[in-house]
């Protein structure tokens, strides 16, 4: 069977749509009976298609013998899916027809051809790559709407710069007001993200419908969008490395500015700006330069509360639970001495839990270190001890001692029909065996008592283990521990 394959990624008036793909493959085929697969809005550069995967399922069902298309880049713009796809034709016997670039797979110059083509195929891809993202830094650098979340505070509207029909923004009041509140509050020296939530809650204020969090409460904060730029904040992105794309002409103190990352930085600074450029925007802006500055400056000289990925304050990281709200408990430390103590996430970036008690994270690893000895102790997957090969060494000489006594059984038996040569041999071997069994007895007792010297020794070595040998055995046993009200339960994974 021939299958002919057909894929368009936008529906243009200057691109060739499904139908008309499908048309031109039909000569192909010389009148014979054909299958046809089409992936609409789907790109080339990867092979995640449901009409090209029902094509390959066929193939390797031993449906299709034949493959055509409209053109190469249409089933695949790159080389190693491409490759990986021909690789595959192969196996099953599958001959490829591009219908306009006149080659098949049939032949040696129809591979050459294949090859090449597919290299510009690619090419192609990364120029329009390329040119999308020119387009969209220089849109960026005219101000021009970008598309993105709508910050909290304004509202989408209408507008033309340059000639050029977009959008733009406009403070939404109830909301513009609540941003004025928070950097109100937080611009004093004593106010914290916590405090700000606190007030928040009390006064019924949400942010769409959802609860605030500290590292919500740091993007507003942190944000030029709603500074009313002026001099002074040009001085500021200057003087802590920001690319701005604007002259200090275009920074009056009316409108705000837009962040984006710059072309060459892989991640986004989260304190400094170094990397970050800066493009004045044709909206108002909501908070004055002085406020702002104050608040930015404030957040720059703290750390960010943000919860570490991985764990390295306790080997309990990411296992621990509130009991209350099922976040995470995250590990901190007292500021006025040297302990741990654990502190449920939400309660901590919103104040919406009333959390999970005081628990010290000492206390906690002690509990939860003597139920794992127990339970590997339940498992026999303790690691091995000296007291391990003991076990082994006796057991292997009890089996000799039985075998000892045999034999002196049965030498026993033979003395009465034995003559005075066979006696001599008897009672010699007799004398050998009775040595050799007195000494597996004084060996089988002292094994006896090194297994009741070694049994504490044996539990205990959970303690000598290393932190990431311990993170890595809690998370083979443990799915969760959840803790309330100074009570822990532990859900084990086996």
């Amino acid at each position: 069977m021939t299958a002919i394959y057909a894929r368009q990624s936008v529906d243009r008036a200057d691109s060739i749509s499904v139908e008309q793909q499908i048309e031109i493959c039909r000569y192909e085929t010389r009148g014979e009976a054909f299958t046809q697969y089409s992936d609409r809005g789907y790109s080339g550069k990867d092979t995640n298609r449901p009409g090209l995967t029902q094509m390959m399922n066929d193939i390797s069902g031993g449906q299709i013998d034949t493959v055509i298309v409209y053109r190469l880049d249409r089933i695949s713009r790159s080389i190693l899916d491409f490759s990986n796809m021909m690789e595959f034709f192969g196996r099953y016997g599958v001959k490829f027809i591009s219908a306009t670039e006149k080659f098949d797979t049939s032949s040696p110059m129809g591979n050459a051809m294949l090859n090449i083509c597919i290299v510009f195929a690619q090419l192609e891809r990364e120029t329009i790559q390329k040119r999308v993202a020119d387009a969209y830094y220089s849109r960026c650098r005219k101000s021009l709407y970008m598309g993105g979340p709508l910050p909290y505070g304004f509202r989408k509207v209408p507008a033309v710069i340059d000639g050029i029909h977009t959008s733009m923004y406009e403070a939404a009041d109830e909301e513009a007001e609540t941003v004025k509140l928070i950097y109100e509050m937080y611009s004093q020296p004593d106010t914290s993200y916590g405090d700000v939530i606190k007030k928040l809650n009390d006064l019924g204020i949400r942010k769409r419908g959802s609860d605030w969090a500290r590292p919500r409460i740091r993007d507003i904060l942190v944000n030029p969008i709603y500074v009313k730029a002026d001099l002074d904040v040009y001085d500021f992105f200057v003087r802590n490395g920001a690319d701005i794309a604007d002259p200090p002409s275009a920074f009056t103190g009316e409108n705000g500015c837009y962040s984006y990352k710059n072309r060459s930085e892989k991640k986004k600074k989260s304190s400094g700006l170094c990397g970050i450029q800066i493009v004045a925007a044709p909206h108002k802006g909501i908070i004055d330069s002085e406020i702002w500055l104050r608040c930015r400056e404030k957040c720059m000289s703290r750390n960010q509360v943000i919860p570490s990925q991985k764990a390295k304050n306790s080997w309990l990281c990411g296992k621990v639970k509130c009991g209350n709200c099922g976040h995470a408990l995250t590990v901190k430390r007292f500021s006025t001495r040297n302990s741990r103590y654990l502190i449920c996430s939400e309660r901590m970036n919103s104040g919406t839990c009333c959390g999970a008690g005081t628990l010290y994270a000492d206390e906690i690893e002690e509990i939860v270190s003597a139920e794992i000895n127990r339970k590997l102790v339940k498992l026999r997957i303790l690691p091995r001890a000296e007291s391990d090969v003991t076990d082994i060494e006796r057991s292997g000489l009890g089996t000799e001692l039985a075998k000892t006594d045999d034999e002196i059984k049965v030498l026993l038996e033979r003395v009465g029909k034995a003559d005075n040569a066979l006696f001599r041999y008897i009672n010699e071997r007799i004398n050998a065996l009775d040595r050799r069994r007195n000494e597996l007895n004084e060996r089988i007792k002292a094994a006896e008592q090194k297994k009741y010297a070694d049994g504490e020794e044996k539990i205990d070595m959970w303690s000598a283990l290393s932190f990431e040998d311990k993170r890595q055995t809690a998370d083979i046993l443990i799915k969760v521990i959840c803790a309330a009200d100074r009570k822990l339960t532990i859900q084990w994974r086996i």
